[in-house]
């Protein structure tokens, strides 16, 4: 029916280029196996050993426990050992529900490649391509397989995955491309000779070890490690040798100092932050969102600027042909057909290319216009983004004939002697002012040489104009409204027109009254660029290049810097953005360099992703402060009780209990709500915030503890048993349900909901503490049931406490802006 570019490629295939049959397929594949280098599969066994050397104080006292056991305390050693076991299995599920959870996310992004096969042509997922597969190759796609290059029409390669070298490489018949590089421009068709494994780019990733920029939010999780284990090595040395030099027993001693040590240990940061980072890529994938590395959620709640193009964000993205021109201002099909001439659109079963270009091919299959099949390309060069146009020469029944297309100022520029240039001018303004977009079509005849490049597109003669319409979304104007409510700022970034980038951003209730153009930019200084990309929010007629330098200003302006965009053109900014964005509909290579994939191309979705990666901060930073507060409180006080007790405040047993029932707990923190007022802005790791929380929290659990202990001694003269017991209880009890106060910036604290998970489990833990001591385990733990009285001075102690620390943290956040 039509002439396409796959179709000029084609022509020059012989039958036994046709492609694999159904058989050959499934033999083929049989023999070889799959075409995947890592295969993702989530081992239990590895999670398991995670969670074992991921803490070396629990692999210590596992030794000390073992140690006992064969000098004689086998009985609290099974419990220890019980207890260890349960956390690290904990630890285990949650991590596996977590890699479980991003595995499945990351099936819902397409990875295909296009293939000849039985004589059709056929999208098939990249995992299925096999040795002999014939693949055809076009404009940012990324090469699935090791092939041998068949035909190639001007074909460019970027081989930095392997190389490291971002020069692109021409590529000619016979010539090798390689697995994992990608098409920067032209077209073209290879043979499968490697894949997987087999591959350059397999063998290579079987000795490499691939180091992954550390994100801000990681430095800060290691600072706070650091912080932790300074101060548990400090403790652990004083407690031991203080209770050795008092006489108690070497072993007993060093147990006790250990279970301390674990105690203070945030052990379960790791499982929290990972639980969090899933839970919230869990909610984003029914939103949409792909998520494909679970920190990337963090990193999009950081974003405070998000930079896009109009297309399919503030505009539907569904671009049509409204009209196609002839210089006479008639209605002409030949101006069409010469586009779809200068055309880079592959058509098989769908239209794959850049925008314009697609819209062109479906307008033409959808009216049915019939094309002269003489004509055939036997030069093609693609779109060129700064250059603003393409060009290719065709081969007709009388001559060749040059045919150029592009924006109206760039082929303007090309033509001579345009008839009436100043009402052509006036046309193509009025038809901007209505928010159309303009392509002109310019041609020459042209005499046959061995090599045609740019040089020869000039003297032009103008051929007609066809317009476009992309209309504003309805809902683009309260997403942004919504964004800036996150003081996220939306800037939009685009190749297109002054005038109808104005008119689109107006429609969406965008301040459109200053616009800074491409052609403004490049007489700014980096200075003046700066100061600049702060004040302007709409930025048109932009090369890929100054894209990227708009978002470097924005960085080295303090901002965390979003960047959405499907093009190869994006690919620059894609991969210099803090957190780059792309759709599911992108060509490969910018789904590739993207960390978050959008299943619907929305300013919506990205609304959804910023609060929920805001939600994962506040979560990991209240299960941080519960950790450097009243658990650290309740193990000092276990420490300097050991001092001037005759027997220890509690046994290593209870404590590691006190510790795995609290870590229970907080399982539930992932899920629970965020106040609003927590999301409005991003937040940033402040361990001078965290040092001085432990400060003025700490000792209020002390003091509390420290009041149980003299109750205990001196209201119901206990000793031993009784008085662990009581300790026990108070101790979980308040440490526990402290989270209601400290989860919430809000004073009073119940002003704020907490998630039902959360008031369950904690209220629930709580419950199973006073209850053990009336339990069949309660002689085997330590435990002895405490009187009526003890549980009524119970919920006084706990109450007062929650009141003081509401108190507190009321004098605290004055002196700190959350």
């Amino acid at each position: 029916m039509s002439v396409s570019k796959i179709e000029v490629i084609e022509s020059s295939i012989s039958a036994q280029r046709s492609g694999l049959t159904t058989d050959e397929v499934l033999r083929n594949q049989k023999e070889y196996g799959l075409n995947t280098i890592h295969n993702r599969r989530v081992n239990v066994f590895s999670i398991f050993l995670r969670q074992i050397t991921g803490n070396p104080l629990t692999i210590i006292l596992a030794l000390a426990t073992l140690l006992s056991f064969f000098l004689g305390q086998r009985a609290s050693s099974y419990y220890i050992f019980g207890i260890i076991m349960l956390s690290i299995l904990l630890g285990v599920w949650n991590e596996y529900s977590a890699e479980k959870t991003i595995d499945n996310l990351l099936k819902k992004i397409s990875s295909s490649a296009l293939v000849i096969r039985n004589g059709q042509k056929q999208e098939i997922p990249v995992v299925d391509v096999t040795i002999g597969d014939i693949i055809l190759l076009s404009q940012g796609s990324i090469i699935p397989a090791d092939l041998k290059l068949l035909e190639a029409n001007r074909l460019e390669a970027n081989e930095s995955a392997l190389t490291g070298e971002a020069k692109t490489v021409y590529k000619a018949v016979s010539a090798k491309a390689f697995m994992g590089t990608s098409i920067d421009s032209g077209s073209g068709i290879g043979q499968v000779i490697a894949i997987g494994k087999n591959t350059e780019f397999g063998k290579i990733a079987k000795s490499a070890t691939f180091v992954k920029p550390i994100t801000e939010f990681q430095k800060g999780l290691s600072k706070f490690g650091n912080l932790i284990v300074k101060t548990i090595i400090i403790l652990t040395v004083i407690i031991f040798a203080v209770n050795y030099f008092l006489g108690h027993n070497v072993l007993e001693s060093a147990l006790f100092a250990l279970a301390i040590a674990v105690g203070l240990t945030p052990e379960l940061l790791p499982v929290i932050v990972t639980v969090s980072l899933s839970h919230g890529a869990g909610k984003l994938a029914k939103k949409h969102v792909v998520v494909k590395k679970l920190l990337s959620l963090e990193n999009l709640g950081n974003m405070d600027v998000l930079c896009t193009d109009k297309t399919g964000t503030l505009t539907e993205g569904k671009i049509d042909v409204v009209d196609y021109i002839n210089p006479k201002g008639n209605k002409d099909e030949h101006v069409l057909q010469m586009a779809l001439l200068a055309n880079t659109a592959i058509v098989h079963h769908k239209v794959i290319g850049n925008s314009i270009d697609v819209a062109l091919w479906e307008h033409a299959i959808k009216s049915k216009i019939d094309f002269d099949k003489t004509q055939k390309k036997i030069h093609e060069e693609d779109f060129d983004y700064n250059r603003k146009a393409g060009y290719t020469v065709v081969r007709n029944a009388k001559s060749l004939e040059l045919i150029a297309k592009g924006s109206p100022e760039a082929i303007l520029a090309l033509c001579k002697n345009v008839v009436d240039s100043g009402k052509l001018n006036a046309k193509i303004l009025a038809l901007r002012k209505d928010g159309l977009r303009i392509v002109l079509v310019a041609a020459k005849s042209i005499k046959e040489k061995e090599k045609y490049s740019w040089d020869d597109v000039k003297d032009l003669s103008f051929a007609g104009l066809i317009t476009f319409l992309d209309i504003p979304q309805k809902s683009a104007g309260l997403a942004i409204s919504q964004l800036r409510n996150l003081n996220v700022a939306t800037k939009v970034i685009t190749g297109d027109n002054e005038i109808v980038t104005r008119k689109i951003c107006a429609e969406v209730e965008m301040n459109a009254d200053r616009i800074i153009t491409g052609l403004q930019m490049q007489k700014l200084s980096d200075q003046e660029l700066k100061k600049i990309v702060n004040e302007t929010d709409i930025f048109a007629q932009v090369s890929p290049l100054q894209k990227l330098q708009i978002i470097k200003a924005l960085q080295d302006n303090g901002h965390v810097v979003g960047f959405l965009g499907d093009g190869i053109n994006d690919l620059p900014a894609l991969h210099n953005a803090d957190i780059g964005i792309s759709v599911n509909s992108a060509v490969d290579v910018a789904k590739d360099a993207a960390s978050v994939v959008l299943l619907r191309k929305s300013l919506e979705v990205i609304h959804d992703g910023i609060r929920e990666g805001r939600k994962t901060f506040n979560n990991t930073i209240k299960y941080i402060l519960m950790s450097t507060s009243s658990n650290f409180g309740n193990m000092f006080s276990a420490a300097g009780a050991s001092f001037f007790l005759p027997f220890l405040p509690m046994t290593p047993v209870q404590i590691l209990l006190t510790n795995t029932l609290y870590d229970v707990s907080q399982l539930s923190i992932p899920s629970d709500n965020v106040d609003h007022e927590s999301l409005v802005k991003p937040r940033h790791w402040n361990i001078n915030f965290i040092k001085d929380y432990m400060l003025f929290f700490g000792p209020i659990s002390s003091i509390y503890d420290f009041l149980t202990f003299s109750i205990m001694i001196f209201v119901f003269h206990a000793r031993g048993i009784l008085f662990q017991t009581g300790w026990f209880i108070e101790s979980l009890a308040t440490e526990i349900l402290v989270v209601f106060v400290i989860r919430t910036a809000k004073t009073p604290f119940y002003k704020s909901t907490p998630s039902i998970w959360l008031t369950l489990t904690s209220l629930g833990i709580v419950g199973i503490g006073v209850l053990l001591p009336f339990t069949p385990l309660a002689k085997q733990l330590g435990f002895v049931a405490p009187p009526p009285l003890y549980f009524i001075i119970l919920v006084i102690l706990t109450v007062t406490y929650l009141f003081l620390v509401e108190v507190v943290k009321t004098m605290f956040l004055k002196k700190y802006s959350l």
